[in-house]
């Protein structure tokens, strides 16, 4: 069984090969290794191969390892990823640095009023619903800018790009169909927005089409830590 030091090492490699393919700078892409339903430990283990930024779906898991972990390491970089229920906005908002599924101006509004004045902005993304799954979050196209709009108008958030989680695809040439669209908006928007510079997509699965379809950061769980356990979850 590889460590999780040796299967960082192999993600790094395979976003520098799928970079170099598609005629970019592999330092164009952010590596987030999702941690969540994984232990203190397998954290810490990465944490002592050099990583340094962790995405996180279950509010309070992630609010526990952040507070395990800020003392002792304050460097890190703690994303929220998952769906957001707007009664569980404080915690985020208290305690993450980043949010890559915000989705409607209410959650967005609540994030910024909770947001402590002693804390950096909370860097935000807007998660768009790019297959048009009615069981799966985020905003429409039609949508988007409207509540981007009224992102920039929030003091105590930061909008840095968009986000999607794609219906999953096995084939290559499908999985880049599907990157396509958020692609090019993320595209005309960054002409609107001067901190625009962030489009979060890509997992395990669909890594290399989603570098070539212009990521600037992929979420890889699965390929780092392993195959996830939900059996001993409370919170969904």
């Amino acid at each position: 069984m590889c460590s999780i030091r040796q299967n960082l090492e192999q993600v790094t490699s395979q976003i520098d090969n799928a970079a170099q393919k598609c005629g970019r700078d592999a330092s164009g892409v952010q590596l987030l290794a999702v941690s969540k339903t994984k232990p203190i430990e397998a954290i810490a283990e990465a944490i002592e191969a050099g990583h340094r930024q962790f995405g996180e779906n279950y509010v309070q898991e992630g609010v526990d390892k952040i507070i395990h972990f800020r003392p002792l390491q304050p460097d890190l970089e703690w994303h929220f990823i998952g769906p957001i229920q707007s009664n569980k906005t404080r915690p985020i908002a208290e305690h993450f640095d980043w949010v890559h599924s915000i989705d409607r101006s209410k959650v967005a509004r609540r994030l910024s009023e909770q947001r402590p004045s002693n804390m950096l902005p909370l860097q935000v993304l807007i998660q768009i619903n790019t297959s048009g799954e009615a069981s799966k979050s985020g905003t429409g196209f039609d949508d988007v800018r409207a509540l981007a709009e009224e992102i920039e108008s929030m003091p105590h958030l930061t909008l840095r790009g968009l986000m999607c989680i794609p219906q999953p695809e096995d084939n290559y040439d499908a999985q880049i169909a599907a990157f396509a669209p958020l692609s090019a908006l993320f595209e005309e928007m960054k002409a609107s927005y001067s901190q625009f510079d962030t489009l979060s997509m890509g997992m395990s699965g669909d890594m290399d089409a989603a570098i070539a379809s212009q990521s600037t950061m992929v979420r890889i769980g699965t390929a780092l830590f392993g195959a996830r356990d939900y059996s001993q979850r409370g919170e969904k």
